[in-house]
């Protein structure tokens, strides 16, 4: 898998927009109105892991493909801000065919709710809890489960005559294929027929409710969806949260606050307070600088931070790409004693990769010819040497020994 590309969907005005901006510092139009947002905005996010130069007793590193905060590494993933979906999306309503399609590539989605329920179905602004965040979460979920549905239920009929003369196995791959374009892979169709319950069945005798189940678990397997419980600073927000919580026992919820996350990182630009992403607190560096408002502001928001552990944001980030997608940090070296790339730097790349991947997979991600030549390679850990079927795990540092090796 390249490099994540995480997808925010929502409707309109809940704080997508703002949790884009926020995640990736890059200016982007912030307004209160349906559809501000309509080609997809995409930027570069970070997903944060402890550095192994902090453990291994090193007094720095050199990144260069990611960067390194105090002993925290940041890896990059790609987030794409799509334009506010609505009841009736896979229908073309609000554009809403466009906007889907946005959302092929994506290998996960962040669904930014406004938890605080200050926005209808159609995504206009209303006052505090007079809205249920609950039908935003089930509406959106089954906008995208049904466009799944549709991609695949055109046709059907014929397409899946041809699928029950085929092997098991090349049936398979003929719904990959015809789903590629939703980046839908082999062991993606293997699973989601697992869970739907259609193991041993004919495709022609699934029906039109077997292939919904089966679209609505491959949704689930091909793009996993983490709720972002936004706006949660405000203070109907937390009924919502704990109901919904209780009501989707099954969901990945991460409480958060887009705009908390906003300010305090243009605050840490302009000097005004010392954090870094992903802290369960920051530090104000000159009170004296600060208007009233301002002040007032920090405190509310170090008050929302410390009863939630953090804004919210980097925790969504770090949840969607190591705990949903379930991927690794992969350290590649050169010099197996002082942990360097050929320059001398010290642990200068770190890579994501999924869980399961080889030693043989890493060597491809750093460059192809050195997968051609693989010879082995050493676990700078242990110094252990390991063979390309090596499964890496989470923190690894590992040089590869290849016949190919770029001199």
């Amino acid at each position: 898998m390249p490099t994540p590309l995480v997808g925010v969907i929502g409707k309109t005005n809940v704080g997508k927009s703002t949790f884009f901006a926020a995640a990736t510092e890059l200016s982007v139009e912030i307004e209160n109105r349906p559809f501000v947002t309509i080609e997809p905005n995409i930027g570069i996010a970070y997903v944060r892991k402890r550095c192994p130069h902090v453990e291994l007793g090193l007094p720095k590193c050199d990144p260069v493909n990611s960067l390194c905060i105090r002993g925290w590494r940041f890896i990059p993933v790609k987030l794409m801000d799509v334009a506010g979906l609505i009841k009736g999306a896979h229908r073309g309503r609000g554009l809403g065919n466009k906007f889907l399609d946005d959302l092929r590539k994506a290998d996960v989605l962040l669904h930014v709710v406004d938890m605080s329920g200050s926005t209808d179905e159609d995504g206009n602004p209303v006052k505090p809890g007079t809205h249920d965040p609950l039908e935003d979460i089930l509406a959106i979920e089954d906008e995208v489960n049904e466009w799944f549905f549709q991609i695949l239920w055109n046709g059907w009929d014929r397409f899946s005559r041809g699928l029950d003369t085929m092997p098991s196995d090349k049936a398979i791959e003929a719904i990959a294929k015809r789903l590629s374009g939703l980046s839908i892979r082999k062991e993606h169709v293997i699973e989601a027929i697992k869970l739907a319950g259609l193991e041993g069945r004919k495709p022609g005798s699934w029906g039109r409710e077997g292939v919904r189940e089966f679209t609505r678990r491959l949704r689930e397997v091909a793009k996993p969806i983490v709720i972002v419980a936004n706006k949660m600073d405000v203070p109907v927000a937390e009924d919502n949260y704990r109901r919904v919580r209780e009501e989707l026992k099954d969901r990945v919820i991460v409480p958060t606050s887009a705009l908390s996350e906003l300010i305090l990182r243009r605050a840490a630009k302009s000097g005004y307070v010392d954090y870094v992403p992903g802290d369960p607190e920051f530090k104000v560096l000159e009170p004296g600088r600060l208007s009233k408002k301002q002040a007032r502001a920090l405190e509310l928001i170090a008050e929302f931070m410390k009863k939630w552990g953090g804004t919210g944001v980097q925790q969504a980030l770090n949840t969607a790409v190591f705990d949903v997608l379930r991927m690794i940090v992969v350290y590649p070296v050169e010099d197996a004693n002082k942990l360097t790339d050929r320059n001398g730097r010290v642990l200068p790349d770190a890579h994501l990769l999924p869980e399961g991947s080889t030693a043989l997979d890493l060597a491809a991600v750093v460059h192809t010819e050195l997968a051609k030549g693989f010879l082995y390679a050493i676990n700078v850990r242990d110094k252990r040497r390991v063979g390309a079927s090596y499964v890496l795990k989470d923190g690894d540092i590992i040089k590869i020994v290849s016949a190919t090796a770029r001199h």
